[in-house]
């Protein structure tokens, strides 16, 4: 599997969601989130299967969900751990956290 090959997807409800890539049959990985009133979501899990962990793939759901917050003008809580790792890592996000 290429990187060209990975594509994330986001699929939404009326309470939640969740950005996927499906990896292989059976296999995705997944960062899902809940949505409030204002338009903001709480990102509070993330998940890759162990057989495709160190590949970036977790960081390529992240990195759309912020891409779609510049576009679409959200705001981001993170909760998951490795979220808020990556807004650590990554202060020209300050922008996009939202106050909790």
């Amino acid at each position: 599997m290429t990187d060209t090959e990975l594509t994330v997807l986001r699929e939404d409800g009326a309470t939640r969601g969740r950005y996927v890539i499906h990896l292989a049959p059976g296999y995705e990985a997944e960062m899902t989130f809940r949505k409030a009133a204002d338009g903001t979501i709480t990102v509070d899990h993330t998940g890759v299967p162990p057989e495709y962990e160190r590949r970036g793939i977790a960081a390529k759901l992240v990195n759309k969900a912020i891409a779609d917050a510049r576009e679409q003008g959200f705001k981001i809580v993170p909760v998951c751990s490795y979220v808020v790792a990556q807004f650590r890592r990554h202060p020209e996000w300050a922008d996009l956290r939202a106050a909790q």
